[in-house]
């Protein structure tokens, strides 16, 4: 190994130390019915999200939840939202761009290669993107939105007060992503990864759950993911 490529392991795994902070992923004995109805959501919820680069308070309040079971990873959001931007649109359609959404972005191996971003706007609609990587240590951005996660579920529902999303993500599917190294999960492991929402509002927003203190990339920030602990 030469030596810059030690130098910059080392700087990677001293951000993941000192910036990171641990995102329960909750163990449940069931499956969960993607609907979008979060009535019967019996995890914690963290949050809010804040601004992504800052760390400031948002406009609008966002919660999420994570869950797992032997087969499943569930995402749940709660997003407050006076006025929804977007509309059901085609499956990997670039609402990232124009859609009020939310995202995840899942490493289950940490390198910052070969990740997971999936977005989902208050209409269902949604997208998932494999990022193959992100920094000029492997070659620059390369990303492909022809990456299809077999069998993700994604449901939103305007409520009152903004609108609710569920996401189902089976682990066979990340079983099959090239160089992702993923292994099932079980309690005590760690992935990385984090949680974000764009609210094109009176003024556009973008949110993180954990924000970063660099302003490279934007949300593409993989030596400064939160961890993903799934716990019992």
């Amino acid at each position: 190994m030469k030596i810059t490529t030690i130098t910059a392991f080392l700087f990677f795994i001293y951000n993941v130390t000192a910036h990171s902070q641990t995102i329960p992923v909750y163990k449940i004995g069931n499956e969960i019915k993607i609907d979008g109805d979060l009535s019967d959501w019996k995890m914690p919820f963290s949050g809010p999200f804040v601004i992504h680069n800052s760390g400031e308070k948002a406009t609008q309040n966002t919660f999420v939840s994570l869950s797992w079971n032997n087969e499943n990873l569930y995402i749940a959001y709660r997003s407050g939202d006076s006025k929804i931007i977007g509309y059901a649109q085609k499956k990997d359609s670039k609402i990232f761009n124009t859609d009020d959404l939310v995202e995840i972005f899942i490493d289950p191996d940490g390198d910052g290669q070969n990740y997971v971003e999936i977005g989902v706007n208050a209409f269902s609609s949604n997208y998932d993107l494999l990022v193959t990587c992100i920094s000029p240590n492997c070659g620059g951005w390369k990303a492909s939105l022809a990456f299809d996660i077999k069998g993700m579920e994604t449901v939103s529902k305007i409520t009152p007060e903004g609108f609710d999303t569920e996401i189902k993500i089976p682990f066979s599917s990340l079983e099959k992503i090239k160089n992702g190294n993923f292994t099932k999960p079980e309690a005590g492991t760690k992935w990385r990864g984090n949680t974000f929402r764009i609210d094109y509002g009176k003024t556009t927003e973008y949110l993180a759950l954990q924000y970063y203190k660099s302003l490279n990339h934007g949300f593409h920030q993989p030596e400064e993911f939160a961890v993903f602990e799934f716990v019992e």
